[in-house]
């Protein structure tokens, strides 16, 4: 049987030392982000020797404005340096500028001790963020979201649409910068691949009217 232990705050030197024959090698320091430490945090672990593999419930990974949670997540090792971590059950990561995924499942990357990329799906995923510029709320929702830490995007794509709260735009492809709240739209050549948008009429949201931003881009080749 797998030993288990419980505590409100893990020892991630501990099981790093007893999950490690040796040090992995270090991937590509991303662009942006920041140095600050990671925190995990957890109710519960159980650790398998054989498979070198530890698994956490009622988890909680932060570092800087990025947080992910979930009720379970596994991973080979508490390896911060060059890793991916799977993470289950209603999956929540919220990220700077007040934007929030939430998902079924997720797979975050880590690359030289920083969060750099977190793949989350659902039926459908969806994200949010509160923008600066108004009061309205920007929401998406996609079969498969992909959040870039280091540049602050999020890639919609599957049935992708997104609101920023006036006006919505749907299509195969859509990306999302979280700092510069704008959107990048892609379609393909098919019929069924066409970008769509509507604009409502002035007055039924609060805040001024705002068409989103679009820079149409090449359809994605297969």
């Amino acid at each position: 049987m797998a030993p288990s232990c419980r505590s409100h705050t893990l020892c991630a030197a501990v099981l790093c030392a007893a999950l490690h024959a040796g040090p992995a090698p270090a991937a590509p320091r991303p662009s942006g982000g920041c140095d600050q430490p990671i925190h995990l945090d957890a109710a519960s672990s159980e650790v398998d020797y054989k498979s070198n593999t530890v698994v956490f419930s009622d988890v909680t990974i932060s570092q800087c404005a990025t947080r992910v949670q979930a009720e379970h997540a596994r991973a080979t090792g508490l390896n911060f340096a060059n890793s991916r971590w799977t993470f289950e059950g209603h999956v929540r990561i919220s990220g700077e500028q007040q934007g929030r995924l939430s998902a079924d499942t997720a797979v975050v990357e880590f690359g030289d001790n920083r969060i750099v990329r977190a793949t989350v799906n659902g039926k459908p995923a969806e994200f949010e963020q509160q923008r600066s510029d108004t009061q309205r709320l920007a929401h998406g929702h996609a079969q498969e979201i992909i959040y870039d830490v280091s540049e602050g995007t999020v890639r919609l794509a599957n049935d992708a649409w997104l609101s920023d709260g006036q006006s919505e735009i749907s299509g195969p492809l859509l990306v999302y910068n979280i700092r510069a709240q704008r959107v990048q739209a892609s379609g393909t050549p098919s019929s069924n691949g066409r970008i769509h948008i509507t604009i409502q009429p002035h007055g039924t949201t609060s805040g001024s009217p705002a068409t989103p931003r679009t820079e149409p881009q090449p359809a994605p080749q297969p």
